[in-house]
């Protein structure tokens, strides 16, 4: 992956929905309207998808969480794309938010941590019907791997346990797709300084100040800065977040 670089490759968003997350799971107790993103990796490979989109929940979740679906044909049709187009799919994790529409492309195969299939299939986890349902073709993966020239499946756990990520090599350097590894370009910017302060490599580590605990690193996110990303892009988050 390091280094390789692969003419013709290129990312494209894809807005596919937007919910409201109710105070009760933000931190300053308000709700926040949330987007949810999907991506596109065009590659001479073939065409890849990261996650689908908000799938159909029970009565109760709908009133939680308020969502409004865009539809996956629809959405893709505006990138000129065919849902029969899409040769991989990769889900960040199998919440009912992010693999909502692989239900739409049966028959694909979709890559997925081993840890996040266990937990999917978990009662309470999420909605079962979005992840086993007829022609769903998994592949599960134990860990890192490059799973075209260039293309990075990376764990993020976090989030959940089986949370991953996918770095892409494009022309002018990697684009980090994170999915919900953190949910906003300011979380992952305290996570990069956290990994500065934790090395000595930041100019904070001499600045006064009581000898209390420093912030605790993800613990992947050395990993991704070896990968030296040139923009990070979101699930839930229009932000992207760029190195200093």
């Amino acid at each position: 992956m390091e280094g390789l670089q692969v003419e013709g490759v290129r990312v494209e968003r894809l807005r596919l929905g937007t919910f409201v997350r109710p105070g009760s799971e933000t931190p300053d107790g308000l709700p926040r309207a949330e987007v949810v993103l999907g991506y596109l990796v065009h590659h001479p490979a073939g065409l890849l998808l990261l996650d689908t989109g908000i799938g159909e929940v029970d009565d109760d979740t709908e009133a939680h969480y308020r969502p409004v679906r865009r539809d996956l044909t629809e959405a893709l049709g505006d990138r000129g794309v065919r849902p029969e187009d899409v040769d991989l799919v990769v889900n960040c994790h199998l919440h009912f938010d992010h693999c909502g529409g692989n239900r739409r492309l049966p028959g694909r195969p979709v890559l997925a941590q081993r840890r996040e299939l266990e937990l999917a299939r978990e009662e309470g986890y999420t909605v079962p019907e979005l992840v086993d349902f007829p022609g769903a073709h998994y592949e599960p993966l134990d860990g890192e791997a490059e799973v075209w020239p260039g293309v990075l499946v990376l764990p993020t756990p976090g989030h959940t346990a089986g949370h991953q990520s996918l770095a892409v090599r494009c022309p002018d350097g990697t684009v980090v797709l994170a999915g919900q590894a953190h949910d906003h370009a300011s979380d992952l910017t305290a996570d990069v300084l956290a990994a500065e302060l934790s090395t000595g490599a930041s100019d904070l580590a001499c600045a006064p100040g009581s000898a209390g605990a420093l912030p605790e690193p993800s613990p992947w996110i050395a990993r991704l800065l070896e990968l030296d990303p040139r923009r990070i892009l979101f699930a839930h988050d229009l932000a992207v977040w760029e190195p200093h």
